[in-house]
C-alpha cells in the first residue's frame, strides 16, 4: 500500500470543492483504499424509506453522529445500491441500529436482488409512511436535510425527529469487519 504525501498540494488547494473534486495529485488506489477500510470495524445500520414502488432498505456501515443539538446524523449511499434512487428521493428515512439478533435482516438488506420486505410480519408501516423492521429495538425516523455527491456515492444528512432507544446492556451490537459479521460482546476499558 503506497501513500503519497500531498500536504503541500493540499495546502495550495484548500478551497477546492470536495464533492466530485479531481486533482492531479497521486492518491491511494481504490483497491488499497478498500483494503484499508476492511481493517476498520464498523457498526451496522439499516436505512429504510418508502417510494412510489414501495419500501426499500439498505445496510450501511457509514453511519455517524454529526451533532446532538440539533440532532443530525450522516450516512453514505453508493450509486450501485438498487435502493439508492428511492432513499435519495425520500423526504424521510428510518435508521435502525442492528444488533446480533438482527443479523438476518442486515444480511438480507445488504444482498442484491432479494425482496427485503417479503415477510410482512417482520416490518410495519409507520403512520408517517416509512417501513420499520419490528425486530430492531433501536431506531429513529429522520428528515433528510441535505445530500452531497462525492465520487460514486451520496452523503445524506438527516435530522432526527423521533425514535426508540433500547438501552439493554445485554444486547450485542452488530459489527462489520473484513467482509464479515461479528458482534461486540463486551466493553473493554482502558485499564484492561
Amino acid at each position: 500500500m503506497k501513500l503519497t504525501d500531498t500536504s503541500a498540494a493540499f495546502a495550495a488547494d484548500q478551497d477546492a470543492p470536495i464533492a466530485g473534486a479531481h486533482s492531479s495529485r497521486q492518491t491511494l488506489s481504490a483497491d488499497d483504499f478498500k483494503s484499508f477500510f476492511r481493517q476498520h470495524p464498523a457498526g451496522v445500520a439499516i436505512v429504510t424509506a418508502h417510494g412510489d414502488d414501495g419500501p426499500v432498505a439498505l445496510t450501511v456501515t457509514s453511519l455517524l453522529s454529526v451533532s446532538a443539538m440539533p440532532p443530525y446524523l450522516l450516512f453514505s449511499v453508493s450509486d450501485s445500491s438498487s435502493s439508492a434512487p428511492t432513499i435519495l428521493a425520500a423526504e424521510t428515512v428510518i435508521v435502525h441500529l442492528a444488533d446480533r439478533e438482527n443479523l438476518e435482516i442486515a444480511n438480507r438488506c445488504a444482498t442484491s436482488g432479494v425482496d427485503r420486505f417479503a415477510d410482512p410480519s417482520c416490518w410495519v408501516k409507520l403512520a408517517t409512511g416509512e417501513p420499520r423492521f419490528v425486530a430492531v429495538a433501536t431506531w429513529l425516523r429522520g428528515r433528510i436535510v441535505s445530500r452531497m455527491r462525492v465520487g460514486a456515492a451520496t452523503l445524506v444528512l438527516v435530522e432526527a425527529l423521533e425514535g426508540a432507544v433500547q438501552s439493554d446492556d445485554e444486547r450485542e451490537p452488530l459489527i462489520y469487519h473484513n467482509r464479515g459479521w461479528a458482534a461486540l460482546a463486551r466493553e473493554v476499558t482502558a485499564n484492561g
